[in-house]
């Protein structure tokens, strides 16, 4: 077995979602869940599929946000694995209907963080072990931080 570190391309003032899946629709339930949920949300989507013709099935209303996502699902090339490449909107905005898709197995992250992916290959090809996203902790919140926590959450509409 090898292991590999691929680096996700992240859209500028954008955000990535990557997750795990089992089923060649996948591709058009997890559109649907974000048009529906937030219908002016840009963004792309690619999956890999894991059997039959193993291809890389992409859709979206992005054609740039289309062609990143399947640059980096095409990059961790491991098999019922998706990749939402997203702007106009937050992972925070969609997760949760995502986590409802039947297909849906889980999801690895959801960032605008670099994120470097962690691949095991074998003979039978490869899978996510796991993600490295953002940097490590630099230290422990202070009151002045919080504060600033808090009040950054309500500017920006997440808190009242």
């Amino acid at each position: 077995m090898e292991l590999k570190s691929v680096r996700l391309e992240i859209p500028d003032g954008g955000n990535v979602i990557l997750g795990q899946t089992h089923f060649i629709k996948s591709v058009e339930d997890i559109y649907e869940a974000i048009v529906n949920t937030v219908p002016q949300m840009k963004f792309g989507i690619a999956f890999n599929e894991a059997s039959g013709a193993c291809l890389t099935r992409v859709d979206g209303n992005d054609a740039d946000l289309k062609d990143l996502a399947a640059r980096n699902a095409t990059a961790i090339a491991a098999g019922h694995i998706f990749v939402v490449a997203m702007r106009d909107g937050f992972p925070i905005n969609v997760l949760g209907r995502i986590k409802e898709v039947p297909e849906v197995c889980g999801i690895f992250c959801a960032t605008a963080n670099p994120v470097e992916v962690i691949v095991a290959e074998t003979g039978q090809g490869r899978g996510i072990l796991g993600v490295v996203d953002g940097s490590p902790p630099k230290g422990m919140e202070a009151e002045s931080d919080a504060h600033w926590r808090r009040d950054f959450l309500r500017k920006i509409g997440y808190k009242r």
